[in-house]
């Protein structure tokens, strides 16, 4: 099991009047969500609090010592842990597509959400949307999660074309917006002195993978949240300003040789 150090922070910006961004840290837990709101008034902070509580309160009861129901919807080819993330991915969604029906002011609203969890051996890392989820390890930054935009997606059968700034943040894929949503979800082992950060986009159109990179390694979490929200906000500060900096302090593996160095690699979607 690994040992985490973690902060996270979040910001109105400059130009917003609400905050529609929720995140969540436990290092007990070893659980760290992020989900950016979208809607109507107050729509997107109602949908982003939602998928953050719905996730946390269905990981935290595997946390205690009573016995839970796992959901019947899991995937073969996933971990035991990896699938009840996933789960409770899912679970958050229907939880959104349900209030938004109930209720005409919440009509529409939706959510993007980026999920690390660790198991006893790995991280698993979720997501849903275009918050990003990133990677440093020996100084080199990385991207765990898969964007859902229409650029990104057009991108990948057609890298020569171009698109309009109106496409750069239409997303293909959110929480709430349909009755089933699909999370790309990825699990690989962790190492110590591993950095994950996990932000909104209020943060990652501002400040570039490496510039982030280059912030977080040597610097507690913390202090390094602070300095990237403040990076993002002198640079024009328009959307809100979400972050989540953890670090890896141990690890403990519980088997050892060739077995345990084995990374795993699942994507959905």
């Amino acid at each position: 099991m690994a040992g985490v150090e973690s902060a996270g922070l979040t910001d109105v910006g400059k130009k917003r009047k609400g905050n529609e961004d929720a995140f969540f840290t436990d290092d007990n837990l070893k659980l760290y969500v992020v989900a950016d709101g979208m809607g109507g008034h107050l729509a997107g902070e109602v949908a982003s609090d939602l998928v953050v509580r719905t996730i946390r309160d269905y990981m935290e009861r595997f946390d205690s010592e009573a016995e839970v129901e796992e959901l019947e919807d899991a995937d073969k080819t996933l971990s035991k842990d990896a699938n009840r993330l996933i789960a409770g991915i899912n679970l958050a969604n229907r939880v959104v597509y349900g209030a938004s029906h109930r209720k005409s002011a919440y009509r529409g609203m939706g959510a993007t959400v980026s999920a690390v969890y660790f198991s006893e051996e790995t991280l698993i890392a979720s997501n849903v949307g275009d918050s990003p989820i990133y990677l440093i390890r020996k100084g080199e930054i990385e991207t765990l999660s898969v964007p859902h935009t229409v650029v990104a997606e057009q991108m990948a059968l057609n890298p020569g074309k171009k698109f309009g700034k109106e496409y750069s943040h239409m997303l293909t894929r959110a929480m709430g917006v349909e009755e089933r949503v699909l999370a790309d979800i990825c699990e690989i082992q962790c190492f110590k002195d591993d950095i994950l950060v996990i932000a909104s986009d209020g943060l990652t159109n501002k400040v570039r993978p490496d510039e982030i990179a280059g912030v977080v390694v040597g610097k507690r979490p913390a202090k390094s949240s602070q300095i990237l929200v403040d990076m993002a906000n002198e640079r024009g500060g328009e959307d809100n300003i979400t972050v989540i900096v953890l670090k890896v302090k141990n690890v403990h593996r519980k088997r050892r040789g060739i077995l345990g160095m084995i990374s795993r690699l699942f994507r959905i979607g």
